[in-house]
Order: C-alpha cells, then sequence, then structure tokens
C-alpha cells in the first residue's frame, strides 16, 4: 500500500493521472475483484467496521477510539483489530502500551491501545477470534474495509470534508482503493468529517442509496499547553494541513512547517535538526501524537526529544452527539440478525 499521497493526487485530474491511467484501471479491475469474491469469515461477535475509501488522511483513528469509549459506556467490552502498518509481527499479536513500539505494531495501534485491547494482525478474523477468546464482545476494526478476510456487521465510511476522494482516480493516479461505485455498495454509513465540500458527491451517492450520513469535526483537547506559543509544527501523516490547522486552532502560531511522509520513523539527525532549527529561532516544537508514539523508541535520547515538544491531541465531536451510539446500536442489531439467519 501507497504511505505516502503524491499532492497532484488531492487536486484536479491532470496530466499524471491521465498518465497513469492503464495502470489505475488495472489497480481498480483487481480490486473490485477482490470485493466481489471475497470468502469473509464470520466472527462470535459484533465488528464494526471504521474505514475510508482513500488511502490516508480521513481521521477515521480517532473516530474509531470515539466509538469505542461510547461502546465501554454502553456497558460492551471494545477491542480493536488493526493491521499495525509498519509493524513486524507476522502472527497476531496483542499489544502492550508500555513495551511495544511503533516500529513493532504500528503508530496507530499505540494510540488505540490506551482505549482498549488491540490485536494486530493482517488475518483480521484469526485476530477477532483471540479477542473473543480475551474477553471483548464487540470489535472495532480500524480500516480494513477493503479486507477480503472478515465479515463486518456494519461499515462506517470515514470522509475528510475538504479533501474528499480527491482527483477520484484509483491508485496509482489518485487515492481511491478502489473504484467508487465498487466500495459503496459495501457501506451502511456515510461519516463526513470537518468542513468543505470535497465529500460532497459521497454524501450525495449515500443518500441516493438510503444510506445514513453523519457529520463530525475534530478538534485539540486542552492541555497541549500550545496556546500563545511561536511554533515549528512538524508532522508525518496522511494529512499535514490538517494537522497545522489544528494548531492554529489551538492558539499555535506557526512560524514554520516541516512535512514528512506518513507513519515516517524519524532518524536521529532529522530530530536533531527539528531540535536545532527550533532553538536557532527561538521556536517551540508541536506535532502529532502519531508522530511521538513513533519518535519515541525507548530510548533515552527520544524520551528527552519528546519533554521538549508539544504533543497536540485532538478527539473527536459528532453533531449530534448521539450519533456514536446510533452507529454501536446499528452494528448491534445486524449482528443479532445475523446470529438469527444462522
Amino acid at each position: 500500500m501507497v504511505s505516502e499521497a503524491p499532492p497532484f493526487w488531492w487536486k484536479k485530474p491532470d496530466w499524471r493521472a491521465a498518465l497513469l491511467s492503464p495502470f489505475s484501471v488495472a489497480y481498480a479491475s483487481l480490486a473490485r475483484r477482490n470485493l466481489l469474491k471475497a470468502s469473509r469469515e464470520k466472527v462470535a461477535a459484533p465488528v464494526l467496521c471504521v474505514g475510508n475509501l482513500t488511502v490516508g488522511g480521513a481521521g477515521k483513528t480517532p473516530v474509531a477510539i470515539a466509538l469505542a469509549v461510547e461502546a465501554r459506556e454502553m456497558g460492551l467490552k471494545p477491542g480493536f483489530l488493526s493491521r499495525g502498518h509498519g509493524g513486524s509481527h507476522s502472527t497476531p499479536h496483542l499489544v502492550d502500551p508500555a513495551r511495544d513500539r511503533a516500529k513493532h505494531v504500528g503508530d496507530e495501534p499505540l494510540l488505540l491501545a490506551r482505549h482498549a485491547p488491540v490485536m494486530v494482525t493482517r488475518n483480521r478474523a484469526a485476530g477477532a477470534r483471540l479477542l473473543i477468546e480475551k474477553g471483548c464482545d464487540f470489535l472495532i476494526l480500524d480500516d480494513g474495509f477493503q479486507s477480503a478476510r472478515i465479515h463486518f456487521d456494519y461499515a462506517l465510511i470515514v470522509v475528510d470534508a475538504r479533501r474528499g476522494i480527491g482527483n477520484g482516480h484509483t491508485i496509482p493516479g489518485g487515492p481511491l482503493r478502489a473504484r467508487l461505485v465498487d466500495q459503496m455498495p459495501y457501506a451502511d454509513a456515510v461519516l463526513a468529517v470537518g468542513e468543505g465540500s470535497g465529500a460532497d458527491h459521497v454524501v450525495r451517492m449515500a443518500a441516493r442509496a438510503g444510506k445514513p450520513v453523519f457529520s463530525a469535526r475534530q478538534r485539540p483537547l486542552a492541555g497541549s499547553g500550545i496556546a500563545g506559543r511561536r511554533v515549528l509544527a512538524f508532522a508525518g501523516i496522511g494529512d499535514p494541513v490538517k494537522f497545522f490547522r489544528t494548531v492554529e486552532d489551538a492558539g499555535g502560531e506557526i512560524v514554520l512547517k516541516r512535512s514528512f511522509p506518513d507513519h515516517h520513523f524519524y532518524a536521529p539527525d532529522e530530530l536533531a535538526d527539528l531540535a536545532g532549527t527550533a532553538g536557532k529561532r527561538g521556536l517551540d516544537l508541536a506535532t502529532t501524537a502519531k508522530d511521538a508514539v513513533r519518535i519515541f523508541d525507548g530510548s533515552a535520547a527520544t524520551k528527552k526529544f519528546l519533554e521538549n515538544v508539544h504533543v497536540v491531541e485532538i478527539d473527536t465531536v459528532f453533531d449530534p452527539d448521539t450519533i456514536p451510539r446510533q452507529i454501536i446500536g446499528a452494528t448491534l442489531d445486524a449482528w443479532r440478525e445475523r446470529r438469527l439467519a444462522g
């Protein structure tokens, strides 16, 4: 899977998308075949998929966390299934946030593990069975909408309201993981995150099919200490621009910006350069929670570096705030129907 989205993916189709069109058609054909012929294993617990249509940057992980928090408040015992982008485990692995590092399990699983057990595995069905054995009774699939390994009872598609689906082309000419017309039949609802018109086409398509369309926004949590600070903001995520806006929303004044590839692991010289540049300019450093867990490798050096960085955490605010309970309720209803059907 592509880890860094080329900027032209998020603009109107141009000569680069046209040049790559034959490869995009081939990719789309393979993706369609996988979706149509997938043999999805059913497991003995409700499965809620929080996925997206494109490569990275939609904000699905904070959404998945918010749903897990709500599930716990409803008396459920949620557990996460994650592929663990960039991880090194070849068999299902239960994340230990005290010992595991991002290079072994990926960055997102470490954030998820703050809220519920996380099983990192390419084989989602095998991971689901292990979570159930450990007492989880509500499973949240973080990403994996296009996975052919597991049946999900409810699929929530998260779309960034500003960027939408970019130029509308499939990989490698655009950010779509499969053609929109091939993916949408498997979605149960769409969640547009943020403000903008980029997701309007997806929203209209969902509405025409009678699928619920929800809205939410993501906001910085209090406590980052960034308000009123002049900062060098850096991020290695799918949409760094979104993070830079978050820093400004939190009251920080961005003087310098540094963008790195999605899921980037920072070398010592890169950290030294960031610290040195900020020091010379009299700036504070600010980054995302995902970047922070990738930076920390257990060493004293990375711990010391992070002591001088503002880590900006975010959460998801639904409008109305009953949406998470509605989504979880719909997942439970679908699971009960599945059980009755045998």
